[in-house]
């Protein structure tokens, strides 16, 4: 029951979301174009519900040169590769605005599993364990506030189990308080990785970002 009442508070606070935040939008358009050339958003593709596939959209915040389809802590010196705005944008999260419309038409939700790329076998199988492939992807989550890039791929893949044990509105509200005190102190964010190297490198840990 709670699920149905759950995509509908995502359509109604994402259509907020689009509507008010259109001046930010337009600001970060024009701030991206000036600063480098390409594209302004970035699609990704990324595992849905059922682990379904889709598009996901981010402003682009590295080079058009960037490896495609390679979380960001499996390149050599990553930092190389990511555009000066697109530095204050990941710290800031404001590169993850563009989900709100991936929200708006129901391959995402606000608060769940961040959705891994469609070749992190490793992740979608440690998820499999927990149902946690059984739910729309969050803009953000439990894991995201519990932790975010510096959990190896089991711990976060069992925090993401939690949500789903205990999904609700009361959760769901703690992850979205959680989660804007998280971007305001910069919790778990770690450039190009997840964890320590010697946990990526052998988890291939995704990207929470």
């Amino acid at each position: 029951m709670y699920l149905k009442i759950k995509r509908l508070i995502d359509i109604v606070l994402s259509l907020i979301g689009l509507l008010t935040l259109s001046p930010i939008y337009l600001i970060l358009i024009i701030i991206i174009k000036l600063d480098s050339r390409g594209p302004v958003l970035f699609k990704q593709k990324r595992v849905g519900i059922h682990k379904t596939h889709f598009n996901m959209l981010k402003f682009r915040t590295m080079r058009i040169d960037t490896p495609k389809d390679t979380p960001t802590h499996l390149l050599d010196n990553p930092g190389q590769y990511i555009t000066k705005v697109g530095k204050f944008m990941r710290k800031t999260s404001l590169d993850e605005l563009p989900q709100i419309w991936n929200i708006f038409v129901g391959e995402m939700s606000i608060i769940g599993p961040r959705p891994a790329l469609w070749n992190q076998y490793d992740l979608i199988e440690e998820r499999d364990k927990y149902s946690a492939n059984d739910v729309p992807p969050g803009l953000t989550g439990w894991a995201q506030i519990n932790g975010r890039d510096e959990l190896p791929i089991e711990v976060k893949s069992k925090l993401d189990g939690e949500y789903i044990e205990k999904i609700s509105l009361w959760m769901d509200v703690k992850c979205f308080l959680g989660t804007i005190l998280s971007v305001v102190k910069s919790d778990g964010v770690v450039e190009g990785g997840t964890g320590s190297k010697k946990e990526v490198a052998s988890s291939k840990e995704y990207m929470s970002k």
